[in-house]
């Protein structure tokens, strides 16, 4: 049950006000953080449940919606059973109806982009996984989306299926824009391929994509350039980076704020509008700098920060000390898809319930929970 309680803030909620953001005009800066729920059909098409879904947090009014991980081509990219995609006319097309509920409720959206590399634990396209090289990933498949048991060795890319995947990437924000997104977001976090290019223990390589930042950052360089310049002008453009993956939630860049500041340039010099910092939030607020407030400083780009912000006095130092411009949300939206009304209204947010997202992550077992 909700929670009635006014909180004691007396300012209103800095989140509250409307920005422009990396060319989105935002009603506010409340975004809907990507969140897999493996509810697409089998091959890969958004739903109508999936409209309504993301359609609530454009009713609760949330400003920005940040779709769930789609994967980018018909080889290696899938991740999940039940996954959407957008590399196809199909594919895209069945995202014209979240898109549409989206903006008919006021709000701006954005398309995660999102190739799975060695963390595949779904793929109708492929029985073997591949990644940068051939490590096995550390921990076991996610039982919440499907998956079972140790993770397999992937293949090491080759140049030709690095190539692909770049290409992919680009051909998907083309697609996406035809589907009247408002912009994509490049997914380099969290242990997937982009991610796992830019991690030393998965990327061995000893050609121009290993090796130390500047070669393991390539790819991550040539799909943002490659996804900007299809996408054209006009569109925008952001990339996901976080420390902690799926399979390794303690992993820390190894070269600190250096390492993170060449990676936030790498992205932003290969054309990204923003920078989103996955579970950035999680360890707030130290006294002293934040990630996002470095990727603020070195950039000059707007920043997403993300990781228990929807607890408002984490939100407002985020924001009034000025180490993010959007606050994005995840399990606090799950359980509160009305937070900035709520937050307007000076009402505390319900708590959420990990059980919502048992045995599966799906919009299915959403419904079964709330009507329990």
């Amino acid at each position: 049950m909700s929670d009635t309680r006014t909180s004691a803030s007396r300012a209103p909620h800095p989140a509250l006000a409307a920005c422009r953001f990396a060319g989105l005009e935002l009603r506010n800066r409340f975004a809907v953080a990507p969140m897999t729920r493996v509810s697409a059909t089998e091959d890969g098409r958004a739903t109508e449940q999936m409209a309504a879904y993301y359609g609530a947090f454009a009713e609760g009014g949330f400003g920005l919606l940040i779709t769930e991980g789609t994967y980018t081509d018909t080889a290696f990219g899938q991740g999940y059973l039940h996954q959407p995609g957008i590399t196809d006319e199909a594919q895209a097309a069945a995202w014209r109806g979240v898109v549409d509920r989206a903006h008919a409720a006021g709000a701006r959206i954005v398309l995660q982009l999102m190739h799975a590399g060695a963390l595949a634990q779904g793929n109708r396209f492929r029985d073997r996984t591949a990644g940068p090289s051939a490590v096995r990933p550390m921990g076991e498949q996610l039982a919440k989306y499907r998956g079972s048991g140790p993770w397999p060795v992937p293949l090491e890319m080759t140049s030709d299926q690095i190539g692909e995947a770049v290409e992919g990437f680009a051909t998907a924000a083309v697609r996406a824009r035809g589907a009247g997104f408002d912009g994509v977001e490049i997914h380099a976090a969290n242990g997937y391929l982009l991610d796992q290019f830019l991690t030393p223990y998965t990327n061995l390589r000893t050609d121009v994509y290993g090796g130390e930042i500047e070669g393991r950052s390539r790819l991550l360089r040539e799909v943002t350039a490659a996804v900007r310049a299809a996408a054209g002008p006009g569109f925008t453009v952001g990339v996901r980076l976080s420390q902690g993956k799926i399979n390794n939630f303690g992993w820390r860049w190894q070269g600190g704020d250096a390492e993170a500041a060449a990676l936030f340039g790498a992205a932003v010099g290969a054309g990204a509008d923003y920078l989103h910092l996955a579970g950035s939030g999680r360890d707030w607020l130290p006294d002293g700098p934040t990630l996002p407030g470095l990727a603020r400083k070195v950039t000059g780009v707007p920043v997403i920060a993300n990781g228990g912000l929807h607890e408002e006095a984490v939100a407002r130092r985020v924001l009034d000390e000025g180490h993010a411009d959007v606050l994005a949300i995840g399990t606090g939206a799950l359980a509160n898809p009305d937070l900035p009304h709520k937050a307007a209204a000076g009402a505390l947010p319900t708590a959420f319930d990990p059980q919502v997202l048992e045995p599966l992550a799906t919009l299915d077992n959403a419904l079964t929970y709330a009507s329990a």
